[in-house]
C-alpha cells in the first residue's frame, strides 16, 4: 500500500489502526493509486418538480418538455390543487398537472386557467434522461430552457449513489440511536428494519437529508440495481433554487453538493454531549474535535471527486408485463393445466379495453415507430445504449441531433 501510493509505512498504519484522518492530500494519491475509487459514488438527480405559472399543460409538454402530446394520457385529478392531468404512458413516472377548462356563464365559451407543474419521480428522471438524450440536452441545459419559460423548482432530489457499499445502513442506525451524530436539524427519525431495509431521514421540509439501503428497497419492488445505499439531498422552493442558482454561476454541482453534505449532517464514534452543542461555533469548537466515523468521512471526501450522471431509460409496458409475469401467469398456469385454458383465450378474445388502455396502446405503438424512424433517417443513434450510465459533461451528449421523442 505504501509503495503504491507513495506515503509512508507509518502514515499507512496510523490510517489502518484509525489513529489519522484521510486528508485531500492522502484522498489525492490514493485516487492516483486506485483510479476505480471515483467509481464508488455517482451524483444523479432522483426527482424534479417544476412550477410554470403562466402556462397550461400541454404548453409544457410540447415546448418546455418537447415530448409528444399524443404520448400522454389525459384525465382528472384532485392533486396539488389542480383539476387535471397529464401522464406519459399512462404511467404516474412522468407527468403535468394544470387546470381543465371552464365554461363562462355568460359566453359559454371556453376559460383557461394559467399555471402547470410539471412532475419527474425518481423512474420518471431516467426516462426523462432518455428524451434528453435524444434531444442533445444535458440536465444543465434543459433547466436553463424551464427558466427562460419562468420556471420555479419546487422540488429537487440529488442522489449520490454508493455503489461500493461505503456505509453499513446498521451502523448509521446504530449511530443515530446512540446520539453519535450531529446535523445542524436536530430532527431525525428511522423507518424499516434490518430484513427490507432501514431508512433515516435527517431535518424537515424544505431540507431533508435521508439515507437508506437502495438495494433492498428495489428488492422489496421487485427490481435490480447496482447501487448499495443511497443518501439523498430532498430540497424544495428557495433549497432547490437556491442550488440550481449555484450551478448555474459556478458549474460546481458536485462539489457544492458535498459541501452540503459536510455541513449539515456529520457521524462520529463517540456518543455527542448534549451541552456542547448549546454554545456557538459547535462545527469547528467541537464536532470536528471528535473522533468521525471512518465509512462517512470516506463518503464525503471520495463525494468531491464523484461523477455527476444519468441512467437513460426507456418508456414501455413492462410494468404491465412484471405485474403479469409474478401475479397472473402462475394462476393461468393452473387454469392451462385444469383445461380451463380456451375459456382463457375466449375471455381475451371478448375483452373490452378502457379509453385510457386503448391510449396506452396507442401510445406506445408510436413510440416504438418514433424510434425507428429516427433510426432509419439519422443512423446515429445506438438505443443500447439507454442501458448504461453517462458522464453528464461527457462532450457526445453535445454530438447528439434535435430528435423528436
Amino acid at each position: 500500500m505504501a509503495e503504491k501510493t507513495g506515503l509512508s509505512k507509518s502514515t499507512v498504519a496510523r490510517l489502518e489502526n484509525d489513529e489519522q484522518n484521510i486528508t485531500n492530500e492522502i484522498l489525492g494519491k490514493y485516487f492516483n493509486a486506485y483510479p476505480d475509487l471515483k467509481n464508488a459514488l455517482d451524483l444523479q438527480f432522483d426527482w424534479v418538480t417544476i412550477t410554470f405559472s403562466d402556462m397550461t399543460g400541454e404548453q409544457v409538454i410540447n415546448d418546455v418538455m418537447r415530448l409528444k402530446p399524443e404520448l400522454f394520457l389525459e384525465r382528472s385529478t384532485t392533486q396539488n390543487f389542480y383539476t387535471r392531468e397529464f401522464a406519459f404512458a399512462g404511467e404516474k413516472n412522468i407527468y403535468v398537472q394544470d387546470f381543465e377548462p371552464t365554461k363562462d356563464v355568460d359566453t359559454n365559451q371556453d376559460v383557461q386557467k394559467v399555471g402547470a407543474t410539471m412532475y419527474l419521480t425518481g423512474q420518471g428522471t431516467r426516462l426523462f434522461e432518455k428524451a434528453l438524450l435524444e434531444q442533445g440536452l444535458t440536465w444543465k441545459k434543459f433547466f436553463v430552457q424551464a427558466k427562460r419559460f419562468k420556471g420555479t423548482f419546487s422540488r429537487l432530489d440529488i442522489a449520490i449513489n454508493d455503489n461500493w457499499g461505503l456505509l453499513d445502513m446498521d451502523e448509521i442506525i446504530e449511530a443515530t440511536q446512540q446520539n453519535r451524530f450531529w446535523s445542524k436539524s436536530r430532527s431525525f427519525a428511522i423507518h424499516g428494519n434490518n430484513q427490507d431495509g432501514w431508512t433515516a431521514n435527517f431535518g424537515k421540509s424544505p431540507f431533508v437529508i435521508r439515507i437508506y439501503d437502495k438495494q433492498k428497497e428495489q428488492e422489496q419492488k421487485g427490481l435490480e440495481t447496482s447501487i448499495k445505499n443511497r443518501v439523498e439531498l430532498e430540497l424544495h422552493a428557495d433549497r432547490a433554487e437556491q442550488v440550481i442558482s449555484e450551478w448555474f454561476e459556478n458549474d460546481n454541482l458536485v462539489e457544492y453538493t458535498a459541501s452540503i453534505l459536510y455541513t449539515y449532517l456529520w457521524f462520529v464514534d463517540e456518543p455527542i454531549d448534549e451541552e456542547e452543542l448549546k454554545g456557538t461555533h459547535v462545527r469547528e469548537r467541537y464536532i470536528d474535535t471528535l473522533k468521525p466515523m471512518p465509512a462517512w468521512s470516506l463518503l464525503t471526501s471520495l463525494g468531491q471527486s464523484m461523477k455527476f450522471v444519468r441512467e437513460p431509460k426507456e418508456q414501455s409496458v413492462d410494468s404491465i408485463l412484471s405485474w403479469i409475469m409474478k401475479y397472473v401467469v402462475p394462476s393461468l398456469e393452473v387454469l392451462k393445466k385444469t383445461g380451463h385454458w380456451h375459456e382463457v383465450i375466449e375471455a381475451m378474445d371478448k375483452a373490452n379495453l378502457s379509453p385510457e388502455q386503448e391510449k396506452l396502446i396507442k401510445a406506445n405503438l408510436v413510440n416504438a415507430i418514433t424510434n425507428s424512424k429516427a433510426n432509419l433517417e439519422h443512423g446515429n443513434l445506438n438505443f443500447d445504449k439507454a442501458k448504461r450510465k453517462y458522464d453528464e459533461v461527457t462532450a457526445e451528449f453535445e454530438k447528439k441531433a434535435n430528435l423528436p421523442f
